[in-house]
């Protein structure tokens, strides 16, 4: 994959809210706001042309943010669904503007398709209140202070897009009890992307490693893995990397199974004609 990363150390509270507003949890926002929809402008517009244009890039994306970017990503999906296949929203902030884009999202999740898209959301729950310890997952919702409006709309969220199964969006969320709002972001993202690839998980390893298996067996689950793939990312997929592939004709010739041994060096050669090693291989 490629790993795009959008510096935003100077703007943040501009570029990533989707609502100008004047105040928040009682103060003066001192910081421009609301300028969501024109930092997409600039993803769609400037950012991916230019990376589809210096790298073999597919349409195939995923979009990761926290916080205030978790409540970009959250907008992404529910406004510009289009330009990302996979969201993950950590510890988004749906408090914002008086709940403005969780009352826009459960409108259009009730309302509007999200097939082929998957949302992974999470919630840090260490601090669910910031003056009292008392507040928990069990009793949070019941809290009706400006300090809980955070968390509670997070759930508030999840619990919508879970039950709105029609809308066809992929969806899952995970409360982290022990986490804080900074510490969240890492295990978010390893438990989001292993939901949001949970379909990449090679299937029946087992049978590929057993000389009994039949290779007319092993032809027909490549050939489901490969359609798998492909109907995910939307282009013509290779059912296996070129290392494995390769790797598999090895072990077939130790094995003493010369023909299977050939099927795998010749799909090799297949999906990597540029590849020296697989002729090599085959060789």
């Amino acid at each position: 994959m490629i790993l795009v990363g959008i510096s935003n150390r100077h703007h943040r509270t501009r570029d990533l809210t989707t609502s100008p507003i004047k105040m928040r949890r009682g103060r003066a926002m001192d910081h421009e706001t609301g300028g969501a929809e024109t930092f997409t402008e600039f993803m769609e517009k400037e950012l991916i042309p230019y990376i589809d244009s210096k790298y073999p890039t597919t349409a195939y994306r995923t979009l990761i943010g926290h916080s205030y970017g978790g409540l970009f990503t959250i907008n992404m999906l529910i406004n510009h669904k289009a330009l990302f296949q996979n969201y993950i929203a950590i510890d988004p902030s749906l408090d914002w503007d008086d709940q403005k884009l969780l009352k826009q999202a459960k409108e259009k999740l009730r309302t509007e398709n999200y097939g082929g898209k998957s949302l992974f959301v999470s919630l840090a729950a260490e601090q669910l209140h910031m003056w009292d310890e008392a507040i928990t997952m069990e009793n949070v919702m019941n809290d009706a202070s400006e300090f809980t409006l955070f968390p509670r709309s997070i759930i508030e969220f999840s619990n919508e897009a879970k039950s709105q199964t029609q809308s066809g969006l992929n969806f899952s969320w995970k409360v982290y009890e022990e986490d804080l709002h900074g510490t969240v972001p890492l295990p978010s993202m390893r438990d989001g992307l292993i939901f949001l690839f949970e379909w990449y998980q090679f299937k029946s390893p087992q049978k590929y490693n057993n000389p009994e298996t039949p290779i007319e067996e092993l032809v027909v689950l490549l050939k489901e893995q490969e359609q798998i793939y492909t109907e995910h990312f939307g282009v013509p997929t290779a059912p296996m990397i070129d290392e494995m592939l390769n790797g598999y004709g090895y072990m077939n010739m130790q094995m003493g199974q010369p023909e299977k041994a050939f099927m795998f060096f010749e799909m090799n050669i297949k999906y990597n004609p540029t590849s020296a090693n697989a002729y090599d291989s085959m060789a």
